[in-house]
């Protein structure tokens, strides 16, 4: 009996990389993050219950440069996931299909999450 040699996939040294398979890749990687950042409310959450001292400790941490780093990438990344969201349930409806607007839909997550993050950060830390 011979053994037919299986049929092998394209990997990604064939493939031409576009913004669309990046942005979903990125909206997985988003998925993982929220999963870690709702740790980090739900930590804050138990902290708040267990009284002043230990919720003031765990928000002088959060208030660290590093804190606030890890936050403000909480907020893009939980805003980014909902863009990217929005973006498949357009593409579900099957509109904005097209080559061009693919790209197009792409690029207005990414630049739309950075820019809500932004402005959420603007009115409810820095200008607080």
């Amino acid at each position: 009996m011979s053994v037919r040699a299986r049929p092998t996939s394209p990997h990604l040294q064939i493939y031409r990389w576009t913004i669309t398979m990046a942005m979903s890749i990125l909206h997985r990687a988003t998925g993982i993050a929220n999963y870690a950042g709702m740790a980090l409310f739900v930590i804050w959450l138990v902290a708040a219950a267990m009284g002043q001292d230990t919720l003031t400790s765990l928000n002088y941490i959060f208030a660290s440069w590093f804190g606030q780093l890890v936050l403000f990438g909480f907020t893009w990344s939980l805003v980014h996931h909902m863009l990217g969201g929005i973006r498949h349930f357009v593409w579900d409806t099957a509109a904005m299909m097209e080559p061009g607007q693919r790209e197009t839909m792409a690029w207005a997550t990414i630049i739309g999450s950075v820019v809500l993050t932004l402005i959420i950060w603007t009115i409810f830390v820095w200008a607080a």
